[in-house]
């Protein structure tokens, strides 16, 4: 665990992060606001997928404190059907277009696991790509990614994108955060191998993706060893599986009953909540980077919580 002392003892240069020309200097919890132009992701499907709610949404984002606002449009909620490359160009390439042109020092990053999504993406604004399969399903990726100078999000995840969000491949052995933080150690040598430079690359352990809950819980509690390669790490907990579980376990304790809470009951608010416990807990193991969709909450949270580990102002 990272500890306010260990914060405060040693004076540390921050962390920076190149973005095309942009520097992204990692001194305080960074958030990335989510916005998903898809009629069918999990909770918000379809809320944003005319080009004026999502502008709407890219507006309140920024109001509410986000550093980056990062588009989506292929969803990979279990069962969601595949999108071609083409239909999924055509849902986010307008919502980029729109932000630059009203926000133009906004940061913007693209959901994306198709080459040909984020070399469109990247002529249009965006300077980041947070890859699902962390560059794993489209060779042409890390081409794309060198030749941009953009930043990358290499996410861990296994199978396709049909099955990432499954138990299907949730099988770890004896040390699920070792197997873990191994394979993606091995996706980031891989990309600086191309090419791409160290401070290009953010990892992010896939809370939720090809993990049971006591897998994702367990890689938050040693979200440290991801850390410990070198690269800023960002975690998406929000509103995922494992934190409503977690929410329901608790409010079984409170009731004092033997029988399990449907954790499908929590409205939205309510994971947004349990979400920002499981956030502040990956902040206090090193994690930096904070993809989420409920900015506001995260914002005052995030930053209270960050002001208290780095210890007294000098």
């Amino acid at each position: 665990m990272i500890l306010a002392g260990e914060r405060s003892g040693a004076v540390h240069e921050p962390r920076r992060l190149r973005a095309g020309e942009r520097e992204i200097v990692l001194d305080r919890p960074i958030i990335i606001g989510i916005l998903n132009v898809t009629p069918d992701s999990f909770t918000d499907g379809g809320n944003f997928f005319s080009p004026a709610n999502a502008v709407s949404h890219i507006r309140r984002l920024v109001a509410d404190g986000a550093d980056i606002v990062e588009i989506g449009g292929e969803s990979t909620r279990p069962g969601a059907m595949p999108v071609s490359p083409e239909e999924e160009t055509r849902r986010v390439i307008p919502a980029i277009v729109a932000a630059r042109e009203r926000w133009p020092e906004l940061l913007i990053s693209v959901d994306t696991n198709k080459a040909e999504v984020a070399e469109a993406a990247l002529h249009v604004g965006a300077t980041m790509v947070n890859d699902v399969s962390a560059l794993r399903l489209d060779p042409m990726m890390a081409r794309v990614v060198k030749k941009n100078d953009c930043a990358v999000i290499l996410m861990h995840s296994r199978g396709p994108v049909s099955e990432m969000a499954t138990y299907e491949h949730a099988e770890y052995g004896d040390d699920p955060v070792g197997t873990i933080v191994t394979e993606l150690a091995g996706r980031a040598k891989y990309v600086e191998s191309v090419g791409v430079s160290r401070d290009r690359i953010v990892l992010d352990p896939g809370l939720g993706f090809s993990k049971r809950s006591h897998d994702s819980r367990a890689v938050l509690l040693r979200l440290d060893a991801l850390v410990a390669l070198g690269y800023p790490v960002m975690v998406g907990p929000s509103r995922k599986r494992f934190v409503r579980e977690a929410m329901a376990e608790s409010l079984a304790v409170l009731k004092g009953s033997d029988e399990p809470v449907d954790s499908a009951e929590f409205s939205v608010a309510e994971r947004d909540a349990g979400t920002v416990g499981a956030s502040i807990v990956a902040l206090t193991r090193g994690a930096m980077l904070f993809r989420v969709h409920d900015v506001r909450g995260h914002r005052s949270a995030l930053d209270v919580a960050w002001s208290i580990l780095r210890g007294p102002a000098a």
